[in-house]
């Protein structure tokens, strides 16, 4: 019987270490688990935390996505009239320019279903040297047709399109030669620009303001004044562009000149959404002028896009692949 009693007690004795083995086993894999659980919750929230204070690196600037888009020319087909689309035609009006004057000529292009109870952005395009306002709406330069077929394609956004006489001076009614005074009375269209013109503009036709609404580009000496107004009131223009750019917008560039080099930037804050410089490979008249702009803008860093031209020559057949590519790219956000 004492034999009995102790063998029960032995059994008993070895089941409840068996199960505290058991209890701490388990307990301790509990605790293994919770703990690589805790690691990996940790090591996730501190991931998310990262993420969360680093910026986007994806986002990409408005001067990037016009990036994307640029092309070296124009598609044939974007400058064809296609059957059954209304193309509006440019339509002369007179201002009286103080800065000049006199009554000034303006060529003013609406969208087709152009409405005063919607606001359009503007684009005004400046022609060059011994010209008028009468140049880029000519049918060689394809700017209703092109403009049209990129609207209706989805690939710009309706836009009033403005072609100004930028001849300025008080003397002289018109350019009488390559020289200094005549110079200085293209220099002056940057007052006519900014009292006269753009009021009358924004008076006259439905026009959405604001830099964000307001581009400028043009052709030789014209691009020489676009930028030269472009750097001078970013306030004012959010989309600069020049095709084939005349000397002198940049000390050491030619004389006289508009500004300095340190002028020749943007402080932080006012740069454009978009700063588009095109050129033609083989430019016999301004030669390698626009890449020295491209080669200053790079070294002060100023973001913007170089875009040269094969095969085309100081002239419209530089002009329409500028434009094709300032069409598609201003206002996108609007």
């Amino acid at each position: 019987m004492k034999k009995l009693t102790r063998l029960m007690l032995c059994a008993s004795l070895c089941t409840s270490m068996l199960l505290t083995a058991c209890g701490q086993n388990e307990s301790s894999a509990d605790s293994q688990a919770a703990t690589a659980a805790g690691e990996v919750s940790s090591q996730a929230d501190e991931r998310s935390s990262q993420e969360e204070s680093q910026p986007d690196k994806e986002e990409k600037t408005y001067m990037q996505r016009c990036g994307e888009l640029l092309e070296e020319k124009q598609t044939d087909e974007i400058i064809k009239k296609r059957d059954g689309v209304e193309y509006p035609r440019f339509e002369k009006h007179t201002y009286y320019s103080n800065t000049a004057g006199r009554d000034t000529n303006v060529n003013v292009l609406l969208p087709a279903g152009y409405s005063a109870q919607k606001q359009y952005p503007v684009l005004y395009i400046l022609h060059g040297y011994w010209d008028n306002e009468d140049w880029m709406a000519r049918d060689v330069v394809h700017i209703s047709t092109m403009l049209t077929n990129l609207v209706a394609d989805g690939k710009a956004k309706e836009m009033i399109v403005v072609c100004p006489y930028i001849f300025c001076s008080k003397d002289l009614a018109y350019c009488t030669g390559m020289d200094y005074e005549n110079t200085l009375a293209y220099d002056n269209f940057i007052n006519d620009m900014m009292t006269d013109l753009m009021p009358y503009i924004e008076k006259n036709f439905s026009v959405a303001k604001g830099r964000e609404n307001t581009a400028i580009t043009g052709f030789s000496m014209g691009a020489r004044e676009a930028l030269y107004i472009g750097f001078t009131y970013p306030d004012k223009f959010g989309y600069i562009g020049s095709v084939c750019t005349a000397p002198g917008v940049v000390n050491g560039t030619g004389s006289p000149y508009n500004l300095e080099k340190d002028q020749f930037t943007f402080e932080e804050g006012s740069e454009p959404y978009l700063l588009l410089l095109s050129a033609a490979k083989n430019d016999g008249v301004v030669g390698g002028t626009p890449a020295t702009y491209h080669n200053m803008l790079e070294g002060s860093s100023t973001e913007h896009l170089w875009h040269e031209i094969s095969g085309t020559g100081h002239d419209a057949s530089s002009v329409t692949p500028h434009l094709y590519n300032l069409f598609r790219m201003v206002f996108m956000d609007n």
